[in-house]
């Protein structure tokens, strides 16, 4: 469905900039005679005998009246994001205008877009494929340097590529097998079994480290959950507070004040954190703080990283003993709190446990230790360099490599070409539905309505 041809379709407009009262606000109109409907309610140059990518200053106006002083820009076809001809109109960003213009190129036969229908187009007149499509979405939610250099990479085509090579060598094979078929009764192989062993091997082996990127790429997306645990009392709201550098939790000397889960989030060397500050964990009789403390475990549970916070030996080892129970699975980082006046006791501890992270909470003595060992424990999760954040291509990813590994199954059983056939089809299915090479309309749908409407 992704072809080079180009489909005109209707054309459609919509605000491409935040609703609500700004200086200026920018209006796209892209389909078929999307330059002639701009035109017919613009006063200046003949927009319809304007060059591509130019802008020009006139007037928008109805019957009643002079609506705005504008800036059209005019893209005509393929040059443009949709490859069809397209214009922008930069006006004044009053709510009321917006809706007059709006209004006025309904009228001359636009329609209002779909939510990302102009992406959409887009992917369908071959600008991009699919992976690239839904990297436009994640550029714009980009909130922090690495989620944006993540999006960008994708956008830019850098996932694609990797996929695209492991299926042109695929289906190189593929059609070695097909072309066996069509000589069964002749009993010969024109695809080497060993070559293939090979191949797959190799498509194995790139396609995994893909496969396990996703949590670090899911990370980079959405940020970092990170739970502060420990024994009531040790300093966790006054890491938290020294974290964001706010006063976000209260912090007192009586154990138990903090009775429900506080979070907020911040960008640390260009990652996004979400720090989680939880209630002391320990054996209590109050409600409330016992309803708190399941909150804090079910915080631990979501939690891709874990601070065990302790600020003496016998918090340690109730620390442990807590990490050994609910946390085994969690990346684990032990800080002692208060290095400022347990000294003796911190260098003690550490020269049993190199790992122990030494802070003063209080006055943030060792925090900037702190936050580079969560960097680099985030950074230090990726084998590769291309990182998978969407979820749709972690599924089709799986399915790929389990086609793949029935493939290798089948040379080792020594099955018939038109099962591996079938199982090499089936892994390129697999590889084509990330890109849009193999794609449905309800698939398109899906993706594009959770767009904002004018991208």
């Amino acid at each position: 469905m992704n072809s080079t041809s180009i489909h005109h379709q209707e054309a459609i407009c919509a605000l491409a900039t935040p609703s609500g009262v700004g200086a200026i606000a920018v209006i796209r109109v892209s389909g078929l005679h999307a330059v002639s409907i701009v035109n017919s309610i613009f006063k200046g140059k003949n927009l319809e005998q304007a060059e591509s990518h130019t802008a020009h200053f006139g007037l928008i106006q109805s019957n009643e009246g002079i609506i705005d002083e504008v800036l059209v820009t005019v893209f005509k076809s393929p040059k443009s994001f949709t490859k069809e001809d397209s214009a922008e109109i930069s006006c004044h960003g009053s709510d009321y205008i917006i809706r007059q213009i709006l209004k006025l190129l309904i009228k001359k036969g636009a329609r209002i877009a779909r939510p990302g229908e102009f992406t959409q187009r887009a992917f369908l007149n071959g600008q991009f494929d699919l992976v690239q499509a839904e990297a436009v979405a994640d550029l714009i939610a980009a909130d922090s340097e690495a989620s944006h250099k993540t999006a960008l990479n994708q956008l830019r085509g850098g996932f694609s590529k990797k996929l695209a090579s492991l299926r042109t060598e695929l289906i190189h094979f593929a059609s070695l097998i097909e072309l066996e078929l069509d000589f069964g009764e002749e009993d010969v192989e024109f695809a080497e079994r060993d070559d293939l062993r090979r191949l797959i091997m190799n498509l194995r082996h790139t396609i995994a480290p893909l496969i396990e990127s996703f949590d670090f790429g899911n990370a980079l997306k959405d940020g970092v959950p990170v739970a502060i645990i420990g024994s009531p009392n040790v300093g966790k709201s006054t890491l938290l507070n020294a974290l964001l550098n706010e006063e976000k939790a209260i912090v007192t000397s009586v154990a138990g004040t903090t009775r429900d889960v506080i979070e907020d989030t911040m960008v640390l060397e260009g990652l996004k954190f979400r720090f989680i500050d939880t209630a002391g964990i320990r054996e209590t009789t109050d409600l409330v703080e016992s309803i708190g403390i399941e909150r804090s475990r079910s915080a631990m549970d979501k939690a891709d990283m874990v601070i065990f916070l302790f600020d003496s030996e016998q918090t340690f080892l109730e620390n442990r003993q807590l990490a050994t129970e609910i946390a085994s699975d969690k990346d684990i980082i032990w800080v002692f709190n208060k290095i400022d006046i347990e000294t003796e006791t911190f260098e003690r501890l550490r020269s049993e446990n190199p790992e122990i992270v030494g802070i003063s909470a209080q006055t943030q003595e060792g925090l900037q230790v702190l936050t580079n060992v969560l960097v680099n424990r985030v950074y230090g999760q990726s084998a590769t360099d291309t990182v998978v954040t969407n979820l749709r291509h972690y599924e089709h990813l799986l399915k790929t490599q389990d086609a793949l590994n029935e493939v290798i199954n089948g040379l080792d059983s020594g099955i018939t070409g038109d099962f591996l056939a079938q199982d090499i089809r089936l892994s390129l299915h697999h590889l084509g539905e990330i890109t849009g090479t193999i794609v449905t309309d309800d698939l398109l749908d899906n993706i594009f309505s959770k767009f904002c409407i004018g991208k």
